[in-house]
């Protein structure tokens, strides 16, 4: 007989829902909503994605990398503003109630999940064409979250990893090479910036997770502060995989390969040698790649990328 979705529910997912004071969950799964106490003297963000296959992943994924993929983007976006993870929903939609897959799902969200110390909430599970959609929650002392509003002229541009390792991962999984290749790994397993985000938080003056391209992604930044920002190809932290290329397929993917889910930022001059503590306890790279000028949108100098970055139904997918 077929799980119903109260059964699916508490097999799959209940192990996730704790109902504790340390997690401010009053009430959780089970009930028509969610009773959340957000600790005192904290803003509350809140951030959604939807993961659909065959867009967002191939359908060939793993389900466990899949639950580990839906998660990590959502928490990224919570990196990026320099929040710690709280509460998330999960909406689940299926083409059936297949146990093995469902195991294996909920064992890779759940590993995350608990290594972000984040407890789920509440959700809904449906019949249809695979997706996920998670919204997350997270909390930052008052007035001190993470924008994209803060960057000024003379101040430098950051971006923590090898931008452009996941397109190529994601090129090389379509190619039919297996997921342990370093750079499918990549691709496939996403690691949200958590702890490098919070320690940004009263040194950067603006921020975004890389989920559209590197370019696209500062030009958001260079948008909503009212600058310019210029990106020096020279400096781009061109991964192995990247440098074995040409340079202008290299630079193409570093620059709009999109699907990173790295940090960049916008930092003062002075702010350097703690952004370099910052990453070197973490064990993080870390580069400055460019400077904010005057003027307005992102550029990379001698270089035009095809594309600025991705897009779904011909508008920005970033929100």
């Amino acid at each position: 007989m077929p799980l119903s979705e109260f059964q699916l529910i508490a097999r799959y997912f209940e192990s996730l829902a704790p109902a504790s004071p340390e997690h401010g969950v009053v009430l959780g799964i089970g009930d028509d909503a969610a009773i959340l106490q957000l600790p005192p003297g904290e803003d509350l963000l809140v951030s959604i994605d939807t993961l659909v296959s065959g867009v967002h992943f191939p359908p060939t994924l793993s389900p466990r990398a899949i639950g580990h993929r839906a998660l990590a983007v959502n928490l990224s976006d919570l990196a990026a503003m320099g929040a710690r993870p709280l509460w998330f929903t999960l909406a689940l939609t299926l083409p059936d109630a297949n146990e093995a897959w469902l195991a294996a799902f909920a064992e890779g969200l759940g590993t995350l999940a608990r290594s972000s110390g984040i407890a789920l909430v509440g959700g809904d599970t449906t019949r249809g064409p695979l997706s996920i959609t998670i919204q997350v929650h997270g909390a930052v002392a008052r007035g001190t979250a993470l924008r994209r509003d803060g960057a000024r002229p003379g101040d430098d541009l950051w971006v923590t990893g090898r931008p452009g390792l996941s397109a190529l991962g994601l090129r090389r999984l379509q190619a039919g090479v297996p997921d342990e290749d370093p750079a499918c790994a990549v691709f496939v397993w996403p690691e949200p910036r958590l702890a490098f985000g919070r320690a940004l938080v009263g040194l950067a003056t603006a921020a975004i997770d890389v989920s559209d391209g590197l370019l696209a992604d500062a030009g958001h930044i260079a948008e909503r502060s009212g600058c310019a920002i210029e990106i020096e190809a020279t400096r781009l932290p061109l991964a192995e995989g990247l440098a074995a290329l040409g340079r202008e397929d290299a630079l193409a993917l570093c620059l709009a390969g999109g699907d990173d889910y790295e940090l960049c930022f916008t930092a003062p001059p002075s702010a350097a040698p703690s952004v370099d503590a910052a990453a070197a306890r973490l064990g993080l790279p870390c580069r400055r790649i460019g400077r904010v000028t005057e003027g307005h949108g992102a550029r990379c100098a001698g270089y035009s990328p095809p594309t600025t970055g991705f897009q779904h139904f011909g508008g920005s997918t970033d929100a």
